[in-house]
């Protein structure tokens, strides 16, 4: 570990501080604050030496451990970090246990002073478990949440949490805790193995008792990178939290995930339960959004599929992504206990250019809604050499509004319905053909205030892999918007099927491009 500098003094020679003395200007040093500049000399400095893989400090009582009793170890609200400080954000501290068991080093930063936040386990109730106190005298922190009162005046409520390699999740008012973001991914859904880098230290800007954000900094670490983060937690109904990042690659890499969200999608309208079920969904994220750097807007429904699926868009210069979760009401999930309807959807906003990449939607099988199998990311065409520096600067949205994101002019698709396709027969009685039936729902102002004679046409593609056999455009009465029907010969099960489709009037485009691609049946 490299000596954080707290107050850096520069020495003059004598010539000059009798200039400044004459010129009534005399300054015998200079107080720099800490920045992202010092943690990225660390992560610089760290690319340059071999990498080496934390050791686990944990006696078996911790590491052994099952998720409950990790549950039961829980931060004591009269120790919370701050307690006394005249700040209305407060700090608390996971423990280690279970598969978090290498300490992650936490300091506070108050002015110029750096000092190292010690652990403590009295700051913690462990509940019913037992084991020999003096075994934890040489552990410490696995991460750390960040608290402020965001739905109350004057109730703590937990608004980030920091804990796991480089993995964090952030709420804002009414929120509660869906899918994370991550510091970077890399070589995610490779057959070499993905790697996940962690941040192994955190520096924490102790806040005016005025301020309404918090800044905090990472060193992260791993066999391949390096990196230098800062991150500026804002609250309000939505959490906002700008990053800018340093990466500096130890080796080659073949895959580098800028900005990755990872989500969870089960089930939901476009991939029923193929159990019965009382929740029509279950997922953290419906759906990837896309703003290309040309302007246009893609909506990529998202599935369970039964084998990994891959799916990347190319996009220079990309003006946003995102993990989001469309729908809104409870009856959308009927879930009391998870609340899905209340999971925040994730806007990434890119600053600056980013030059040429693409973004990629990873898709993994899962049987249940306790493992995240959803990861998206932008990744650059071109790698970075050996320590030079990979600098990207992005906004992060956690937002339950999710038409604010889009464009005025711009309608969005609401859901997407996946049904056996049918046909009406003479005497009314529905008929399946064998067919597939994609019913999607486009909603939006733009749509509202259409006039009632306005031609709204469809525009529809399919890969070769299927047959459009009927196309059908409805008005929705009910949401003042447009239904559209598609109803598809899939000519081979075993492979998927690429569709995209949008809605136009002329030669304007009036709604985002919904991009789905059928899994395969088998």
């Amino acid at each position: 570990m490299l000596l954080r500098t707290k107050v850096a003094v520069r020495s003059r020679p004598f010539s000059y501080l009798f200039w400044l003395a004459s010129a009534s200007l005399f300054v015998p040093f200079e107080v720099y604050a800490f920045s992202l500049d010092e943690v990225a000399a660390e992560a610089r400095a760290l690319v340059n030496e071999p990498y080496v893989e934390p050791v686990s400090n944990l006696p078996p009582e911790f590491s052994e451990m099952e998720f409950a009793d990790y549950q039961k170890m829980q931060p004591k609200p009269e120790k919370f970090e701050w307690r006394e400080q005249d700040t209305p954000f407060k700090l608390a501290f996971y423990h280690q246990g279970m598969h978090f068991n290498t300490p992650v080093r936490i300091n506070e930063i108050v002015g110029s002073r750096v000092e190292e936040i010690k652990y403590d386990p009295e700051s913690f109730d462990f509940g019913d478990m037992r084991f020999d106190r003096q075994t934890t005298s040489q552990l410490g922190y696995a991460g750390v949440r960040i608290l402020y009162p965001i739905n109350e005046k004057g109730k703590e409520d937990e608004v980030m949490s920091i804990l796991g390699a480089s993995y964090f999740r952030v709420i804002g008012k009414g929120h509660i805790y869906g899918l994370s973001g991550r510091g970077l991914a890399i070589d995610t859904a490779l057959p070499s193995g993905e790697e996940f880098p962690a941040f192994r230290e955190l520096w924490i800007e102790r806040p005016k008792p005025e301020d309404t954000h918090l800044v905090f900094y990472a060193l992260m670490d791993s066999p391949s990178a390096t990196g230098a983060y800062k991150f500026t937690l804002k609250t309000g109904s939505d959490a906002v939290v700008d990053v800018e990042s340093k990466v500096f690659m130890r080796g080659s890499v073949a895959k580098l995930g800028i900005a990755p969200l990872t989500s969870m999608f089960l089930f939901g309208p476009n991939q029923p339960s193929p159990t019965a079920n009382f929740r029509p969904a279950i997922h953290d994220s419906n759906g990837l959004a896309i703003h290309t750097g040309d302007d246009e807007w893609l909506w990529r429904p998202l599935n369970n599929p039964k084998q990994v699926s891959v799916s990347t868009f190319q996009v220079e210069n990309p003006r946003g992504f995102g993990l989001l979760q469309r729908g809104r009401d409870f009856s959308d999930y009927e879930d009391l206990d998870d609340r899905y309807d209340l999971r925040p959807s994730t806007w990434i906003e890119p600053v600056g250019d980013w030059g040429k990449g693409k973004v990629e939607l990873v898709e993994i099988p899962t049987a249940d809604e306790t493992n995240d199998n959803i990861v998206s990311f932008w990744t650059p065409d071109e790698m970075p050499e050996k320590g030079q520096p990979l600098e990207f600067a992005y906004r992060m949205r956690w937002t339950t509004n999710e038409p604010a994101l889009l464009d005025d002019n711009i309608a969005w698709v609401q859901q997407t319905l996946r049904t056996p396709g049918e046909i009406k027969q003479s005497n009314l009685i529905r008929h399946l053909d064998g067919s597939t039936g994609m019913l999607i729902d486009f909603e939006g102002p733009v749509l509202t205030k259409l006039p009632g004679d306005a031609e709204v046409m469809p525009q529809v593609s399919v890969d070769e892999n299927a047959e459009v056999l009927e196309t059908l455009l409805q008005r929705n009465p009910v949401t003042e918007g447009w239904r559209m029907t598609l109803r598809l010969k899939v000519k081979d099960p075993q492979r998927p099927v690429e569709m995209r489709a949008a809605l136009v009037n002329g030669s304007k485009i009036l709604t985002e491009t919904w991009s789905y691609q059928l899994p395969p049946s088998t």
